[in-house]
């Protein structure tokens, strides 16, 4: 029998807030975090808006020696998982090292470090580049230096697995403590990638926002008038402990994981499978490892990135998944306020998502003022609404048709 897996820890740093009072505040609250472009003139760029983190420093989080050298993501990443454990109460040390893991997400790395050492080899030569150059642009990193400043011995990976990854973290995690692998997992998702080389490229697919002159209405999932998603960063993570083990130590449970899907879609390099079958797939085989039948599902976080074929083509595979129930579903797109964390999109929704649980508030869908052509679900637009529910699911897909789904559950105490 596999064993039970809970949340009792949770982290964020979000374009919302640093921490998870203040972001999920925000979130519920229905304010953006998406502004003008600081990290670089972004005047000859189509897109010159973005959803960066504000107010982070990261010697808050790390030694005053590694917070100047970290690049920005790992930094992110150690302060959510401080955090996170922080919150869950749980204490690493001898006795329990090895039996704690580390699983991230991350997309594209250390990229800022990668354009910045290109540009030192042409105009100063290759001696110039920082012998740091490889550490610190690799997306492993993220999981290593959390194992290293957290000090668990556990199983540590980390997934690329572009916006489905920090979902495919959680995931991985979630089997590593069911199949007895470890009795806690530190997992989640991480990305800081708002760069030149990064906007530059996702113009050039067309797949970004250009409302440049009301960056706070630019992400609006669903929406007749979206015309692209916008890049975000910042970090999701989540204590993830083996039942038993977290009833002995007395935690605090936000929810319980208890269903991964995962599927390919075998189609188009970018664009999704046509009707969303990837993503049909993939959300009932999380509903199938879960045991759960979909119209025991309350709400969904979905993927939702305001870009025209995701928001339609999610839209029909719920309906496909979830039939009649579908138009009783509660869905929202929290990347209508946090946008795109591409990796660390599924790490900081699966926070969301067992918030949600924990708290009873489902975020709203901000700015979907006239819902676009069969985009006919309940999508709580603009306001988050208040009610009680018991099973929810989080949506993560991701370039080269790689999908992700988690399911969660109000964790019933008289049920262990």
């Amino acid at each position: 029998m596999n064993r039970r897996v809970v949340i009792t820890g949770v982290g964020l740093v979000t374009p919302l807030g640093i921490g998870v009072e203040e972001s999920w505040a925000a979130l519920c609250d229905g304010k953006s975090g998406i502004g003008e472009i600081t990290r670089f003139d972004a005047s000859a760029f189509d897109t010159k808006i973005a959803a960066e983190v504000k107010g982070f420093h990261a010697g808050d989080f790390l030694p005053k020696k590694e917070a100047k050298r970290l690049q920005r993501f790992i930094a992110y990443a150690v302060a959510a998982a401080r955090m996170a454990l922080e919150d869950s109460r749980l204490n690493v040390d001898s006795s329990n090292a090895e039996r704690t893991g580390v699983f991230t997400g991350c997309g594209l790395g250390g990229l800022s470090m990668i354009e910045d050492s290109t540009l030192i080899v042409e105009r100063r030569g290759p001696k110039k580049v920082s012998p740091f150059l490889v550490p610190m642009m690799i997306g492993n990193m993220a999981a290593g230096m959390i194992s290293i400043f957290l000090g668990a011995k556990g199983p540590n990976s980390s997934v690329a697995t572009a916006c489905a990854a920090g979902t495919h973290g959680v995931g991985e995690s979630y089997n590593i403590i069911q199949r007895g692998g470890a009795d806690a997992m530190i997992a989640g998702g991480v990305e800081s990638v708002i760069s030149p080389t990064c906007i530059a490229g996702f113009n050039a697919m067309k797949a970004l926002s250009t409302r440049n002159d009301e960056p706070e209405k630019a992400s609006r999932p669903f929406d007749r008038d979206r015309d692209g998603f916008v890049v975000g960063e910042g970090s999701g993570i989540l204590i993830l402990e083996e039942l038993e083990q977290a009833l002995e130590r007395g935690a605090d449970i936000y929810a319980e994981v208890c269903g991964y899907g995962m599927s390919g879609d075998a189609y188009h390099m970018a664009a999704p499978s046509p009707e969303g079958e990837g993503a049909s797939r993939c959300m009932r085989a999380a509903l199938d490892d879960a045991g759960i039948t979909g119209d025991k599902v309350d709400y969904i976080n979905a993927h939702g990135t305001s870009t025209p074929l995701n928001d339609l083509l999610e839209t029909q595979a719920i309906k496909t998944v979830f039939k009649d129930h579908a138009y009783s579903l509660a869905i929202s797109s929290t990347k209508s306020m946090t946008g795109h964390l591409l990796g660390g999109a599924g790490g900081i929704e699966a926070v969301f998502t067992a918030l949600t649980l924990n708290y009873g508030i489902l975020p709203p869908t901000i700015n979907l003022d006239n819902p676009g052509e069969e985009c006919d679900l309940d999508y709580i637009p603009h306001t988050a609404r208040k009610k009680d529910i018991n099973v929810a699911m989080s949506n993560s897909f991701g370039f080269g048709g790689t999908n992700a789904c988690l399911v969660f559950k109000k964790f019933d105490s008289s049920v262990v």
